[in-house]
């Protein structure tokens, strides 16, 4: 993902423009526009599956306080109600604090950083039984139903594509920041890097700290690590650490909604979307709210999915990791076979190494 990064990054400082991927295959493929149609469309259905599962996540810690706080579970029909309630408030908030989510989502980088730090220090300070690093770095626990251990990490590489996907979405806002052709690529590899760091020190306290895999895995609360949580540090630290995570998703989970409107206005603004007029739009406060509110729409429909099938809408939302992977390929697959695309170089470029790190992703590209 760091290698995919710096690959973006690359073609970002030359082209900081809203629109990211399907511009940037535009602009490196000209005679062959269909690739840019395409990458558009896909990657505009990946970013709003991608707002609508962090959505539906924040409803899930939602009913995991209310579980663990008031003992009662809530049923799929009434989590699925707190999804649409979040996807509405994040539709608002882009719909009318266009100047506030820039703030945001800085305060969201220190908010992380420093729930990051108390939840690992919480975890292994009360946690009363610290598993062994054989158990932390070795043990495998298997509960997918398929027998081939190589197809179980392949599986498991999905979930680190969702956990590290999105640093491309800093090219969606880079019209509206300042000397983007440096920031807007400094800020895609920086995501990955902060997000590596912070997710193996959280990934490895979660892991020294699990108290019962059994537990975990039969729990009634809606998303499984409160029962981690619950097992190991008890109820009162346990709502405070669901709040910590809960904040950040639903701050990030909020940007999601402003990339993938901002990509509805790019492209209809490029002819690639139908209503062009509606879509490029602007209210009072400078968001295109028809694309906001499409993506609330959207993301209101497919919540629905799970009151009929958890599987069902894992499903969706894999497809929303995937259909990503795939936008991915399109540009650095380009570079790949005609090196001589980029012809407008940014203050990012990866000079002798470009062919080599775009090369590796087109070898190591997901399934």
């Amino acid at each position: 993902m760091l290698l995919i990064a710096l690959s973006q990054a690359e073609i970002c400082s030359a082209y900081p423009t809203m629109g990211g991927l399907y511009f940037w295959v535009s602009k490196l493929k000209p005679d062959f526009p269909v690739l840019a149609y395409c990458t558009g469309w896909i990657y505009a259905i990946a970013m709003n599956l991608t707002g609508t599962s962090g959505n539906l996540t924040v409803a899930l810690f939602i009913a995991s306080l209310v579980e663990v706080g008031s003992g009662r579970t809530l049923t799929r029909v009434q989590i699925a109600a707190i999804a649409w309630g979040i996807n509405i408030l994040s539709g608002v908030i882009n719909t009318i604090g266009t100047k506030a989510i820039g703030r945001m989502s800085t305060f969201n980088i220190w908010w992380t950083l420093g729930g990051t730090f108390v939840l690992v220090i919480t975890l292994l300070v009360k946690a009363p039984v610290k598993n062994s690093a054989e158990f932390v770095f070795t043990d495998l626990e298997n509960f997918t139903g398929w027998g081939s251990k190589g197809f179980v990490v392949l599986l498991g590489f999905l979930q680190a594509v969702y956990s590290l996907e999105g640093s491309e979405t800093a090219g969606q806002v880079a019209e509206e920041a300042l000397r983007a052709e440096f920031l807007a690529p400094m800020a895609v590899v920086g995501s990955i890097i902060g997000s590596w760091i912070i997710g193996l020190a959280y990934m490895l306290a979660l892991l020294f700290s699990v108290q019962s895999i059994t537990s975990i895995q039969t729990t009634s609360y809606a998303i499984p690590i409160a029962q981690l949580y619950h097992d190991a540090i008890g109820t009162r630290l346990t709502l405070m650490c669901l709040t910590v995570i809960c904040l950040a998703q639903f701050m990030a989970a909020v940007t999601a909604f402003t990339a993938s409107s901002r990509l509805y206005y790019a492209l209809a603004r490029d002819n690639a979307f139908p209503a062009k007029g509606a879509f490029m739009a602007l209210n009072r406060f400078q968001a295109p709210f028809v694309g906001i509110w499409m993506s609330v729409l959207i993301g209101c429909v497919v919540s629905c999915a799970y009151i009929g099938s958890v599987i069902a809408f894992n499903a969706i939302l894999s497809s929303a990791a995937i259909a990503v992977m795939l936008s991915y390929l399109q540009p650095i697959a380009i570079r790949v076979f005609w090196p001589s695309s980029l012809q407008v170089r940014g203050p990012f470029h990866l000079g002798k190494w470009s062919w080599v790190i775009n090369a590796h992703f087109r070898l190591t590209r997901p399934i």
